[in-house]
């Protein structure tokens, strides 16, 4: 299996492209011991999970996410910059506007080109925010919205706001990001039953009306270095608690790097980011989707 592996801010994926390479497509079941086995950093590549990319008959093209844990995600933003640079620089696409679907829906994305033809930026038109308890999905009231609501896990009580970006999410405010012990309550908050379907975490601090601080807990990976669907997230939920302007781009500081995140006058939300080649390589497929010892894998770069 051909592969390429791509980051977006530090979020990194191994990428099958399954457009035109047979020896790509597995059976279904193969796919989520796949991801597990190929994003250990030990005895795989090392990744935050694995992304397909194949056709559509909603849009121009579709993308499909395994988590670490080998669970399917619904979107992922970072990912969604990465497919579409991967798309335009192998000249699968043609234009510099085209359709992914996902399942979470079909985004729009926009690449901008640099000196060289290659893209060097991309703009995801990540579509409207889910608000309603209901469609997050979160228990409760299914027709009401969670801002700034609060819950108790144990002995500590978080004030929530959650948004669905295609991806649950839940935000809370905080005066220091990086003091927060996210590795601890991110996976009590993820796994809570308050939360069906289990959600990603995010913390937040405003820095200004045009600029936050952002970190994550992602449902199935854990801690991350950048969510592109969680900073927009980020942005909404504090838009919603009025610490935004409104419809103005933000500067959403990752520990990856930097994203740009506009909720616009029409309700949709714009992210603006880069994407990375890591590097490419191969893979000898029959040693990640069998049942043998972990020491008699091989893979071939």
């Amino acid at each position: 299996m051909l592969f390429t592996k791509m980051h977006g801010l530090g979020n990194n994926y191994v990428i099958f492209n399954q457009l035109d390479d047979p020896a790509n497509i597995l059976e279904e079941q193969y796919y989520p011991e796949l991801s597990r086995k190929v994003s250990d950093v030990n005895f795989g590549i090392g990744s935050d999970g694995i992304i397909l990319i194949t056709s559509s008959k909603i849009a121009d093209y579709k993308m499909r996410i395994f988590n670490e844990d080998g669970s399917e995600a619904k979107n992922c933003g970072n990912g969604l910059r990465c497919v579409a640079k991967f798309l335009f620089d192998q000249m699968y696409a043609t234009t510099s506007r085209f359709s992914i679907e996902t399942l979470g829906g079909v985004v729009n994305a926009k690449v901008e080109i640099d000196k060289n033809q290659m893209v060097e930026y991309v703009t995801v038109d990540m579509g409207e925010p889910k608000l309603l308890k209901g469609m997050i999905p979160m228990e409760g009231d299914p027709i009401i919205t969670a801002i700034n609501e609060s819950h108790s896990f144990g002995e500590e009580k978080f004030d929530l706001t959650c948004v669905s970006m295609g991806n649950p999410h839940a935000i809370i405010f905080v005066d220091n990001v990086n003091e927060v012990p996210l590795e601890k309550i991110g996976p009590v908050i993820e796994q809570s039953r308050l939360f069906p379907d289990r959600v990603n975490v995010g913390i937040v601090h405003i820095k200004n009306r045009r600029e936050m601080d952002y970190r994550v807990w992602e449902r199935g990976s854990g801690i991350t270095l950048a969510c592109g669907t969680g900073a927009c997230a980020a942005v909404v939920a504090s838009t919603l608690n009025e610490w935004l302007d409104n419809h103005q781009p933000i500067t959403v500081h990752l520990p990856g790097g930097d994203l740009t995140v506009r909720w616009d006058e029409s309700g949709h939300v714009w992210k603006r980011g880069e994407a990375t080649y890591i590097c490419h390589g191969e893979l000898d497929k029959y040693n990640f989707t069998s049942n043998e010892s972990r020491h008699s894998r091989r893979m071939i770069i």
